[in-house]
Protein backbone atom coordinates (compact mmCIF):
# COMPACT_ATOMS: atom_id res chain seq x y z
CA UNK A 1 0.00 0.00 0.00
CA UNK A 2 1.24 3.35 -1.38
CA UNK A 3 0.73 6.64 0.99
CA UNK A 4 0.07 9.67 -0.49
CA UNK A 5 1.96 12.64 0.89
CA UNK A 6 -1.55 13.91 1.72
CA UNK A 7 -2.73 10.82 3.55
CA UNK A 8 0.10 11.31 5.54
CA UNK A 9 -0.50 14.67 6.64
CA UNK A 10 -4.05 13.61 7.36
CA UNK A 11 -3.60 10.61 9.52
CA UNK A 12 -0.83 12.91 11.32
CA UNK A 13 -3.65 15.49 12.36
CA UNK A 14 -5.75 12.70 13.38
CA UNK A 15 -3.16 11.37 15.67
CA UNK A 16 -2.21 14.84 17.27
CA UNK A 17 -6.34 15.60 17.29
CA UNK A 18 -6.31 12.13 19.48
CA UNK A 19 -3.70 12.59 21.29
CA UNK A 20 -5.23 15.99 22.24
CA UNK A 21 -8.85 14.56 23.27
CA UNK A 22 -6.30 12.23 25.86
CA UNK A 23 -4.28 15.01 27.54
CA UNK A 24 -6.58 18.11 27.34
CA UNK A 25 -3.46 19.75 25.92
CA UNK A 26 -5.45 22.66 24.08
CA UNK A 27 -2.16 23.67 21.95
CA UNK A 28 -2.03 20.29 20.36
CA UNK A 29 -5.01 21.54 18.45
CA UNK A 30 -3.13 24.57 16.88
CA UNK A 31 -0.68 21.85 16.15
CA UNK A 32 -3.33 19.93 14.30
CA UNK A 33 -4.09 23.07 12.63
CA UNK A 34 -0.74 23.17 10.79
CA UNK A 35 -0.92 19.43 9.70
CA UNK A 36 -3.91 20.15 8.14
CA UNK A 37 -2.39 22.91 6.28
CA UNK A 38 0.34 20.21 5.08
CA UNK A 39 -1.92 18.06 4.12
CA UNK A 40 -3.97 20.93 1.83
CA UNK A 41 -0.57 21.41 0.85
CA UNK A 42 0.14 18.01 -0.54
CA UNK A 43 -3.58 18.18 -1.91
CA UNK A 44 -2.54 21.32 -4.06
CA UNK A 45 0.60 19.84 -5.44
CA UNK A 46 3.13 21.38 -3.01
CA UNK A 47 6.60 20.01 -2.78
CA UNK A 48 7.74 18.49 -0.04
CA UNK A 49 9.80 21.43 1.47
CA UNK A 50 6.36 23.79 0.92
CA UNK A 51 4.36 21.18 2.32
CA UNK A 52 6.76 20.89 5.94
CA UNK A 53 6.81 24.99 5.93
CA UNK A 54 3.05 25.66 5.16
CA UNK A 55 2.65 23.14 8.53
CA UNK A 56 5.45 24.60 10.80
CA UNK A 57 4.07 28.22 9.95
CA UNK A 58 0.54 27.49 10.61
CA UNK A 59 0.78 25.54 13.33
CA UNK A 60 3.54 27.53 14.43
CA UNK A 61 1.37 30.71 14.08
CA UNK A 62 -1.60 29.32 15.72
CA UNK A 63 0.23 28.20 18.93
CA UNK A 64 1.89 31.14 19.24
CA UNK A 65 -1.28 33.46 18.51
CA UNK A 66 -3.32 31.27 21.05
CA UNK A 67 0.16 31.34 23.58
CA UNK A 68 -0.46 35.35 23.37
CA UNK A 69 -3.78 35.39 23.64
CA UNK A 70 -4.07 33.68 26.62
CA UNK A 71 -1.21 35.96 27.72
CA UNK A 72 -3.30 38.83 27.39
CA UNK A 73 -6.51 37.71 29.11
CA UNK A 74 -5.53 35.88 32.07
CA UNK A 75 -7.57 33.49 33.90
CA UNK A 76 -10.79 34.07 35.80
CA UNK A 77 -10.55 34.08 39.74
CA UNK A 78 -10.32 30.59 40.98
CA UNK A 79 -13.90 28.92 41.23
CA UNK A 80 -14.48 29.67 45.44
CA UNK A 81 -13.78 33.20 44.95
CA UNK A 82 -15.69 33.95 41.39
CA UNK A 83 -19.09 35.97 41.37
CA UNK A 84 -19.30 34.67 37.81
CA UNK A 85 -19.42 30.71 39.11
CA UNK A 86 -20.67 31.55 42.74
CA UNK A 87 -23.59 34.44 43.24
CA UNK A 88 -22.66 34.40 47.42
CA UNK A 89 -19.10 36.16 46.09
CA UNK A 90 -20.24 39.63 47.57
CA UNK A 91 -22.73 39.41 49.51
CA UNK A 92 -23.15 41.19 53.24
CA UNK A 93 -23.37 39.03 56.65
CA UNK A 94 -23.96 39.94 60.07
CA UNK A 95 -21.24 38.56 62.25
CA UNK A 96 -22.29 38.91 66.53
CA UNK A 97 -19.57 37.25 67.57
CA UNK A 98 -16.19 35.61 66.44
CA UNK A 99 -14.86 32.64 68.42
CA UNK A 100 -11.09 32.07 69.61
CA UNK A 101 -10.28 30.25 66.71
CA UNK A 102 -11.43 33.21 64.34
CA UNK A 103 -14.87 31.15 63.11
CA UNK A 104 -18.18 32.31 63.87
CA UNK A 105 -21.71 30.57 62.91
CA UNK A 106 -23.67 33.30 61.00
CA UNK A 107 -27.16 33.45 59.31
CA UNK A 108 -27.06 33.49 55.96
CA UNK A 109 -29.77 32.57 53.19
CA UNK A 110 -32.47 31.63 56.25
CA UNK A 111 -30.01 29.12 58.06
CA UNK A 112 -26.84 29.22 60.14
CA UNK A 113 -23.91 28.75 58.23
CA UNK A 114 -20.01 28.11 59.56
CA UNK A 115 -17.62 31.29 58.88
CA UNK A 116 -14.06 31.49 58.90
CA UNK A 117 -12.05 35.02 58.76
CA UNK A 118 -10.01 35.62 56.02
CA UNK A 119 -6.62 36.50 56.19
CA UNK A 120 -5.88 39.76 57.58
CA UNK A 121 -9.17 40.78 58.70
CA UNK A 122 -9.80 41.73 61.98
CA UNK A 123 -12.55 39.95 63.83
CA UNK A 124 -14.84 42.15 65.37
CA UNK A 125 -18.62 41.85 65.42
CA UNK A 126 -20.25 43.50 62.75
CA UNK A 127 -20.77 43.34 58.98
CA UNK A 128 -18.82 41.42 56.58
CA UNK A 129 -19.33 40.13 52.79
CA UNK A 130 -18.42 36.81 51.65
CA UNK A 131 -15.04 36.95 49.94
CA UNK A 132 -15.03 33.22 49.18
CA UNK A 133 -17.25 29.74 49.78
CA UNK A 134 -15.03 26.09 50.34
CA UNK A 135 -16.86 23.54 50.99
CA UNK A 136 -19.48 24.67 53.28
CA UNK A 137 -17.79 27.51 55.23
CA UNK A 138 -17.91 31.18 53.97
CA UNK A 139 -14.92 33.00 54.25
CA UNK A 140 -15.53 36.36 55.36
CA UNK A 141 -13.85 40.02 54.66
CA UNK A 142 -14.56 43.34 56.16
CA UNK A 143 -17.51 44.96 54.26
CA UNK A 144 -15.97 48.44 52.34
CA UNK A 145 -17.78 51.32 54.16
CA UNK A 146 -20.95 52.42 52.17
Amino acid sequence: MDLSAATFWWVAAGVVIAAELATGTFYLLMIALGLVAGAIGATLAFGSVAQVLTAAVVGGGATALWHWKRYRHPRSAPVASNRDANLDIGERVKVAGWDADRSARVPYRGSLWTARLAPGALPAAGEFVVVAVEGNWLVLGPAPSA
